[in-house]
């Protein structure tokens, strides 16, 4: 028994029943009443895809995210979902890697499902520009559904973008660092990605307005693992630096690790920043200053704008920027 056997017993088409079934006003009291004592008599069971049938909706977002395993992206989704969920929306989580062509890939799989927006969660999904070529694929996927982009900025109709102010975030962290006399500054970064590309633009704009130099010595890529970054930063014998800045809080964790061996007192010797404000960032000894990117407001601003889209509102802004907070701990002295 299916939806199509439904609206024939009934005597009337797909689409009103998959309106009676999804609760929908416009229906007579007569042809509702009809359509349910047809579906009472036969026993039947409506599943999320014959009611999306006839009201070209599904109910249920796609969430695409590079890494799960990801300590901010694994937050995102967790929000995102319960969010969604007391919204009655269902949704359809997929895992795409780093590679442009699996992006593509999974985009066009979350597209097959047929569902009714698409989240992408990570500055990654942003290329290296906002018009870059690398972000055609979304510009494509926003011709068929609503395009959500969090913590990256992609241009293009029927995309919208919420991200956190990492510019300023990290610029404001520099100059309080600088005005400390701390000169210089190690840079730690795991990623070349739209975000990262906006931590670094706010480091190096501190250092220039400060006088200080832009070295490229002291601007470091590395895995985010604490060993590795540790382990990274006991080779480099000769860089000498007062200060980091972290752009995760998994490499600023590998700082602190390498300046309890060198035997450095946080933070008189050395001040540490990292950023997310993850609970790597309570579970160090000193605690971690951290900043906080707003993970929970960025996906609650995100499903509220969807929401807003889907429901045919005009006037929603493409971007929308959301201001960080530095939570000082114990390894600054601000």
């Amino acid at each position: 028994m299916n939806i199509y056997d439904i609206a024939g017993m009934a005597g009337v088409s797909i689409a009103t029943v998959s309106r009676v079934v999804n609760g929908s006003d416009k229906v007579s009291e007569k042809t509702r009443q009809k359509v349910l004592d047809v579906i009472h008599d036969a026993g039947y069971t409506p599943n999320v895809f014959a009611q999306g049938l006839g009201l070209n909706t599904m109910h249920t977002i796609g969430i695409l995210v590079p890494n799960i395993a990801d300590v901010y992206m694994a937050e995102c989704v967790n929000f995102l979902e319960d969010q969604l969920h007391t919204y009655g929306y269902d949704c359809l989580l997929s895992c795409s890697g780093f590679d442009i062509e699996q992006k593509e890939a999974h985009v066009q799989l979350l597209l097959s499902k047929r569902i009714d927006a698409l989240i992408l969660v990570g500055s990654t999904y942003a290329g290296s520009g906002e018009n870059s070529h690398e972000t055609d694929y979304i510009r494509e996927a926003a011709s068929q559904v609503p395009v959500f982009l969090i913590n990256g900025a992609v241009s293009g109709e029927n995309i919208y973008c919420t991200v956190c102010d990492d510019r300023k975030a990290v610029y404001d962290v520099a100059m309080s660092l600088i005005r400390r006399g701390r000169k210089r500054i190690l840079f730690l970064t795991d990623s070349h990605s739209y975000s990262a590309q906006q931590k670094m633009a706010g480091y190096e704009q501190a250092l220039t307005e400060s006088g200080l130099p832009v070295l490229g010595e002291l601007r470091l890529h590395t895995k985010n693992r604490a060993h590795y970054v540790r382990d990274m930063l006991l080779q480099y014998t000769n860089l000498k630096y007062d200060a980091v800045i972290a752009t995760d809080d998994g490499m600023a964790v590998g700082a602190l690790k390498f300046a309890k061996i060198r035997g450095m007192n946080v933070p008189l010797d050395l001040e540490i920043v990292g950023y997310n404000n993850s609970s790597l960032s309570i579970c160090c000894d000193p605690e971690l200053t951290s900043v906080d990117n707003r993970t929970e407001q960025v996906c609650h601003d995100t499903v509220d704008r969807m929401l807003a889209v889907l429901r045919g509102e005009r006037g929603i802004d493409a971007q929308l920027i959301i201001p960080c907070h530095l939570i000082k701990r114990s390894t600054t002295d601000f």
